[in-house]
């Protein structure tokens, strides 16, 4: 678990510096924001994601924790643009709310003795609500659709992590080989880190100051 946490932290530093840089530099992010391409960055994460799931299995470990990385940096090159949008104040104000609710949530997680397993099906359903709900406010542009999905979206990226730490820490138990431990705690640092940056965005989206 601490290897897990340590791949997840180390991470969202990754990510946190590529955004900084690529929104302070104008030539990076007018190139990319500024024309068609910001999709092409937008949906880069989305494919990382779909690739991880389909190739965990058959890559070495080392190749998942370079991969990881990769996600990592292009994430960042993602969401570039908040700094573009919302005051660094209440970047910094709303990364440390968002903090607490995942520290809090993911150790209840990880000392709880209650199964939370029978959640889980649960919020898998919650979680493809939200993305529906998302894409359809893309072309509605409904302000209290937005509220509500990002509500709910909080909600569900919260238990998201209690789940996800409990699953985690219970296939770490087993006994199994280095290189199955390494693409283990990759694919579980992959599972907190996008918990994490999801409660970050929707939070923002609720609380952040825009520029």
């Amino acid at each position: 678990m601490l290897r897990v946490y340590n791949y997840m932290g180390l991470g969202l530093v990754i990510t946190g510096l590529v955004a900084m840089i690529v929104a302070s530099t104008p030539a990076l992010y007018v190139p990319i924001f500024g024309t068609p391409l910001k999709w092409v960055v937008m949906l880069a994460p989305l494919a990382f994601i779909f690739f991880f799931s389909f190739k965990l299995q058959t890559m070495s470990g080392a190749t998942a924790q370079t991969m990881f990385w990769a996600f990592c940096a292009v994430m960042g090159l993602s969401m570039a643009s908040i700094f573009l949008v919302f005051t660094g104040t209440s970047i910094a104000r709303t990364f440390f709310i968002a903090a607490g609710m995942f520290g809090a949530t993911s150790l209840y997680g990880y000392t709880t003795k209650r199964d939370l397993s029978q959640f889980g099906s649960f919020l898998m359903m919650g979680l493809i609500g939200v993305v529906i709900a998302s894409i359809v406010n893309i072309f509605l542009g409904s302000t209290m659709l937005q509220f509500v999905v990002s509500v709910v979206g909080i909600l569900v990226f919260v238990g998201l992590t209690a789940w996800d730490t409990q699953s985690i820490k219970e296939q770490y138990a087993e006994n199994y080989d280095a290189e199955s431990k390494q693409k283990l705690a990759v694919f579980g640092a992959l599972s907190l880190y996008l918990n994490f940056v999801n409660i970050f965005q929707l939070l923002l989206s609720l609380t952040g100051e825009r520029e």
